[in-house]
């Protein structure tokens, strides 16, 4: 090719390519963003409505209703889900893939505000979540006391998220766990009523006072002077002397008809770390951020901040990701580096020069595909880096192809400059062929649509680039190195490693292919029926759509009978917590005694050791903070825990699920509650393995319904954890309002459920700034209470106002009664639906499982009206693979028309494709050796290895096809190109085997099979392929053009 003649004839202007080829590399290393996970951000938002003391039927009437009617004329709207539950609505809309996320966000808040006006009062909070990784914290700390108030606590939490809230490179940071201090205005009810003072005069006159209304502008001369006024309060005495009614001469204050005092609002989040009582302050990251940078920014932050923390205090890192994400850069830089080293040791029988010009196309290769993806807007993460990894053993194929072909040209007699041009001129388009298909092979996952082909993206663009990259790199940078580097005079055999593998070839595969040669239809029959004999085999193997974290950290989650309040919750943390506090390593057990410059460090020890906790961190009421991309349940609500578990570090996979196994056994027993160990799983989020969808309208018959189904799926072999969230009823306290005597005494029914709110969970009338500390309070107006909650006698001594202003009690116009309640109410779509749910055991695959609740469903019979659909990880395999179908019909022809494009027939075509379940053979023996199932990465694995299966077929059939060409009979060029191309196409097979082997040997759930398969099927595809791809070539006999 010219640009190989180009490249050896202009060597300076090469020289300087190759440094800035290396400059470029090396700058996008250094400057390229770096975090755990992919970045990716799918238009997707969670709504969360709190509405304290409502319970499911009311917040779907009088908000989940308006809410979905208003979002849902929205466009382009995939799908839309909502829970309803005890005060608390969760929506969760998603918008078709590939919508601007920003500019849906805005549509979001936009309308979700247009809102508010039709919503009820006293909201407690509308947050508005984006499913996007800058959302995950990088930081999980605990501040520890068992004595400080939380007063103290919360002042020292929000001191250090204001010094992290000061690095560029964080987005946020959050404050949790402490209930927040407020000033209580309990109101003496009966003292009002004798006095004939309305609720509403005491509010509004809190109201009217708490207001900075400007005084606007004087002119003093030739001067413009502002006037403020006393503005809002800025101290409970304040309060206490607001005036609220004078009448015959007497002024009544606020202290005269109520106590106001300091106090805390109702707990909805109580934390520990390791059994002990703190609070949490997490960090979250930008995006496009180093979070080598951005975690040494905060680890100064948190070090400074800690110079003035209290002694009785102490902090506690929970999680950092820049320490996981270090860990793990770490270990893949010492795979990458035994790559290379394996990589070099293939490379022996090419001689040591030969094997310096490859070895120096790697890092050229590797620096263009750095460049690129930098360029491209990837960050450096652990799927970009397993791409690299995989590229690493593919990279270097063409370097080796040329370079043995120049080596041979070399031996033959031409000078050093003539074998550079004339070899790779030879080879040249063969090796564009060759990566066109591998390009093409990736084509396919680099599309994959959906939030799955998000997540993993990097991955096959970080093969494509590099290995478009080692195109360039071969057919340019390494002639002019052979040109310089590789000795001209020969010994026409070779060195001693390559003697050795020739005397091999000649001695063993030189013999077998003559024989096949001699018996062709009989040893493809005997190919054929490995292949289908392994391929019957398969089933064995199970499939999984993506394999649970790798990552030596599991979760609990802990749910109540539904109506269960936080006290009693919390009873049942604390039995999880004494449970795990067994497994917790001995200096974390007693962290709290280490000097504060010491953060305790422990590394698994092997040698068939259990698994060690370091860190657990106890939620009650509502979930962890959210440190993982697709775990993202922080929803309050008391009758629900979560515990977060960190085990020591490079705890090994297998011994992370024996530990879960053991602790779902001491859990399964608990009376009152549903303990569900959980391993984090890889891909997009879904509400577990198992699900079914059972819709409906009548709540009664989906009950029913959903029971049925429960039973089907408990009684199916490999389930567990099955949950029915409607299964059973739970009893709410209503009151009951007799309207009609309410109207004949003049009370409006609104002022009956603003007292009855006003008695149990207290109505906010705004805030006010303390002048002593300079923080915000909440003004909450309430009633005496008995203890930390609300209990009946709330309702004791209420009055009611009429419209003349006259004081009645609440028991002349209403009653308390109990009543059943739903637990839950869902909507899929805006229709009323239920989903049971279900995990499967260790050695169980929800496919297998999900195909037998689908045969059993099939039998069931379900009203008019009512229906079910499966959803879970079949639902999640559908959407992620759904869109495949195009694009492999493209990557298809698009592999035709290149094979055709360089051999003009079909028929060479099918020989090279022959190829591939040759290779097949060898990846469904190992996935079946090593236990791994089926499952996304194997499919990337199985991709990549069709693309370099392929590759080698084409190096083989377009060298006989050039043989045929020179004169030689069918058989002699078909034997004389088998025996050649055996070491090129033998050494490349090696050499990505040996940049595989350290990322397989991992057992990492995500790579590990990816790297397996490869392994299996270069090794089944080079010994076979180099028999059946000469014998078909014969059978077939392509014309030559």
């Amino acid at each position: 090719m010219k640009i190989a003649e180009f490249s050896v004839k202009n060597s300076q202007f090469t020289f300087i390519v190759f440094l800035a080829v290396m400059a470029l590399g090396i700058s996008a290393l250094f400057n390229m963003p770096r975090a755990e996970d992919p970045k990716f951000a799918p238009p997707g938002y969670n709504i969360v409505i709190v509405y304290p003391g409502a319970g499911p039927a009311e917040i779907e009437n009088k908000i989940t209703d308006k809410v979905e009617s208003r979002l849902g004329a929205l466009e382009n709207i995939d799908r839309m889900r909502s829970l309803s539950f005890n005060g608390i609505l969760v929506l969760t809309i998603e918008f078709k893939h590939g919508e601007d996320p920003d500019k849906k966000y805005e549509e979001v808040v936009r309308e979700v505000n247009a809102l508010r006006t039709e919503l009820p009062e006293n909201i407690y909070r509308i947050t508005i979540q984006r499913f996007t990784s800058s959302d995950v914290a990088i930081l999980q700390g605990g501040i520890v006391s068992e004595t400080a108030s939380y007063v103290d606590l919360r002042r020292e939490a929000e001191r250090l998220e204001e010094s992290l809230e000061k690095i560029a490179g964080i987005k946020a940071a959050d404050t949790w766990g402490f209930p927040k201090r407020e000033a209580r205005i309990s109101l003496n009810l009966p003292r009002m009523a004798s006095e004939g003072i309305p609720v509403s005069r005491v509010m509004g006159a809190l109201q009217s006072e708490n207001v900075s209304i400007p005084g606007g502008t004087v002119n003093i001369g030739e001067r413009q002077f502002f006037v403020e006024t006393s503005g809002d309060y800025e101290n409970l005495d304040e309060i206490r002397n607001t005036v609220v009614n004078a009448n015959n001469g007497k002024i009544l204050y606020i202290k005269d008809l109520a106590s106001v005092d300091w106090a805390y609002e109702e707990t909805r989040h109580i934390t520990r770390i390791n059994g002990s009582r703190c609070v949490w302050v997490t960090a979250r990251m930008k995006d496009e951020q180093n979070i080598f940078t951005v975690g040494e920014e905060v680890n100064q932050a948190v070090k400074s901040w800690r110079a003035g923390l209290p002694q009785s205090m102490d902090y506690v890192k929970v999680f950092d990701q820049n320490d996981s994400v270090r860990k793990r850069l770490t270990r893949f830089a010492k795979d990458f580096g035994i790559a290379i080293l394996l990589v070099l040791l293939t490379l022996l029988p090419l001689g040591w020069r030969a094997a310096l010009v490859v070895m120096i196309s790697i890092p050229l290769s590797i620096s263009l595909g750095l460049f690129a993806l930098d360029q491209l807007g990837y960050s450096l993460n652990q799927l970009s880096i397993v791409g690299l990894i995989i590229a690493l053993g593919i990279l270097v194929d063409d370097s080796i192809v040329v370079v043995e072909n120049i080596e041979r040209w070399l031996r033959e007699g031409h000078s050093r400059r003539e074998a550079a041009i004339l070899a790779t001129r030879q080879i040249g388009l063969a090796v564009l062929g060759c990566t066109a298909t591998l390009v093409l092979a990736f084509l396919p996952l680099v599309f994959l649509p959906e939030a799955s082909g998000d997540f993993i993206r990097s991955l096959p663009m970080a093969v494509v680039l590099t290995v478009i990259a080692s195109m360039a790199v071969s057919l340019t940078i390494v002639p002019f190195l052979s040109s310089r580097l590789l000795a001209e005079h020969h010994d026409p055999r070779g060195n001693i490693f390559l003697r050795g593998l020739k005397w091999l070839i000649s001695g063993t595969y030189a013999k077998l292919l003559h024989l096949a040669l001699g018996w062709p239809r009989l040893t493809m029959v005997v190919a054929a029926a490995i292949f289908f004999g392994v391929l019957s085999l398969a089933g064995r193997a199970g499939f999984a759509v993506f394999p649970a974290s790798e990552r030596p950290m599991f979760y609990i989650d802990i749910d109540m009978a539904a109506g269960t309040n936080i006290a009693q919750t919390d009873r049942v943390v604390q039995t999880v917590d004494s449970v795990l506090n067994e497994y917790v390593v001995p200096e974390f057990r007693n962290h709290h005694l280490l000097p504060d410059s010491v953060f305790p460090e422990s590394k698994y020890p092997g040698h068939g050791a259990r698994a060690q906790i370091t860190w657990y961190a106890s939620n009650v009421g509502r979930g962890n903070p959210r440190i993982y991309y697709n775990v993202i349940r922080e929803v309050e609500a008391a009758d629900y825990g979560q515990v977060f578990v960190q085990l020591q570090d490079e705890t090994p996979p297998p011994v992370k699920v024996a530990l879960l196994d053991e602790l779902r056994d001491k859990f399964r027993n608990i009376p009152g509650a549903v303990i569900n160990v959980k391993n984090f799983e890889q891909g997009p989020p879904i509400e577990a393995p198992v699900a079914i969808r059972v819709f409906g309208e009548n709540l009664d018959t989906l009950r029913r319904l959903a029971g049925n189904v429960e039973t089907l799926i408990a009684e199916t072999e490999g389930t567990m954890y099955v949950d029915n969230p409607i299964s059973t009823i739970k009893t709410d306290l209503q009151v009951k309002i007799n309207k009609d005597k309410a109207a004949t005494m003049g009370i409006p029914i609104v002022e009956i459920d603003r007292m009855v709110r006003l008695a149990i969970a207290g109505l906010s009338i705004g805030n006010f700034t303390a002048k002593a500390d300079g923080e915000d309070y909440n003004l909450n107006v309430t009633v005496p209470k008995e203890g930390t909650y609300p209990n009946l006698n709330v309702f004791n001594n209420l009055y009611i106002n009429n419209v003349l202003g006259t004081a009645i009690p609440l028991s002349q116009v209403a009653e308390t009664q109990f009543k059943p309640s739903p637990n839950y109410i869902q909507h899929y779509d805006k229709d009323r639906f239920t989903s049971i749910t279900a995990s499967v055991k260790s050695g169980y695959y929800a496919t297998k499982v999900n195909a037998q609740i689908k045969e059993k469903l099939r039998q069931m019979n379900f009203p008019v009206g009512y229906s079910y659909e499966v959803a879970g990880e079949e639902e999640s395999a559908k959407r992620s693979f759904g869109g495949l179908g195009t694009i492999i019909m493209v990557t298809i022809f698009g592999l035709l028309a290149v094979l055709i494009l360089e051999f003009k027939t079909f028929k060479s075509t099918i020989i090279v494709l022959s190829v591939i379940p040759l290779g097949i053979i060898g990846a469904i023996l190992i996935l079946l050796a090593t236990g791994y199932p089926f499952s996304f990465t194997v499919v990337v694995g199985l991709i990549a290895l069709m693309g370099i299966e392929v590759k080698n077929s084409i190096l083989l059939v377009d060298f006989t096809n050039q043989l045929r060409t020179e004169g030689r009979s069918l058989d002699d060029a078909i034997q004389e190109a088998g025996e050649i191309r055996f070491v090129p196409i033998l050494l490349t097979s090696l050499t990505a085997i040996g940049g595989l082997i350290p990322i397989a040997i991992e057992e990492n759930p995500l790579y590990s099979p990816l790297s397996y398969v490869l392994i299996g099927g270069l090794i089944s595809s080079t010994l076979l392929s180099r028999i059946v791809t000469p014998v078909l070539y014969k059978l077939l006999a392509p014309r030559v053009v």
